[in-house]
């Protein structure tokens, strides 16, 4: 019974001695960010890591035609994500990087109550509509109108995986038995680890169309995935979890961009 009793210790002792040491490093292994001194200095890295990253587009230095952007199509049937991004949402983004790839946007906001005609004319291929709306002011010298559409936007993974100490310690602490047996049980029943990872897909399509005629010019279609997943561990009362800094925003962007630097070289 001693040798057993030897035998469990130490295996209890090596389970909480692990877990206690991913707690002081923030919950990290050896291919995450580098341990921090404070839980705001780890916040701060993970969230470098999402913040807007500008993109050099290859021909940004050569002016580009006049163009308005309208909002296309979310089609995906996912709620999380059709909750947090509207076709105007991707129309923001795309102005945002077209203009700095050296295209003339005319902004939305400018267009007023115009918008939704040009819109209506353009979604219904209705040329004559269009010749209507673009024979004055700023509208005349537009040549082209550019959509984004998110064609498919999934969850397509999620493994979670975790580890208690509860049954452990409970054995622990019924085989030792009197006081050392029972805060070797609570000790190692404190210990709790988690593990969630989720893979995103997002697809998402552009349409370059003509501004006299309403007749489609180009188009082009991309998708991206990116995992996002969180880490956490408690032992004997202290807590650590760590989210990754990865989002949906910055796989939006990241299609976007791709797409405007595909318009930027081989449209402009």
């Amino acid at each position: 019974m001693n040798s057993i009793r030897k035998m469990w210790v130490g295996a209890v002792m090596a389970v909480a001695s692990g877990a206690l040491g991913a707690c002081a490093t923030g919950g990290t292994t050896a291919s995450g960010p580098a341990p921090a001194t404070s839980a705001s200095a780890q916040a701060n890295a993970v969230a470098n890591t999402a913040l807007y990253q500008t993109v050099s587009y290859a021909n940004a230095a050569t002016k580009g035609p006049a163009i308005i952007i309208i909002p296309g199509e979310v089609k995906s049937n996912n709620a999380t994500f059709a909750q947090r991004y509207g076709a105007a949402n991707i129309a923001d983004y795309a102005e945002l990087e077209l203009a700095q790839a050296g295209f003339q946007v005319l902004e939305r906001t400018n267009l007023g109550s115009m918008l939704q005609e040009i819109e209506l004319a353009y979604n219904l291929g209705n040329p004559a509509k269009a010749e209507a709306l673009f024979k004055k002011g700023d509208l005349q010298s537009t040549r082209w109108i550019i959509r984004f559409d998110v064609l498919r936007a999934e969850k397509i993974a999620e493994v979670e995986k975790g580890f208690s100490g509860r049954p452990l310690g409970a054995i622990g602490g019924a085989l030792l038995g009197g006081r050392g047996g029972a805060a070797m049980g609570a000790g190692v029943g404190s210990v709790s680890t988690s593990q969630v990872a989720g893979v995103w897909i997002v697809g998402m399509r552009y349409k370059i169309i003509d501004a006299q005629t309403t007749r489609q010019v180009a188009q082009g279609y991309a998708e991206d995935k990116m995992e996002v997943g969180s880490t956490g561990t408690s032992v004997l009362g202290v807590s650590s979890r760590q989210t990754s800094g990865n989002t949906l925003d910055s796989l939006v962007i990241k299609l976007v961009q791709r797409h405007v630097a595909e318009i930027d070289q081989k449209y402009k």
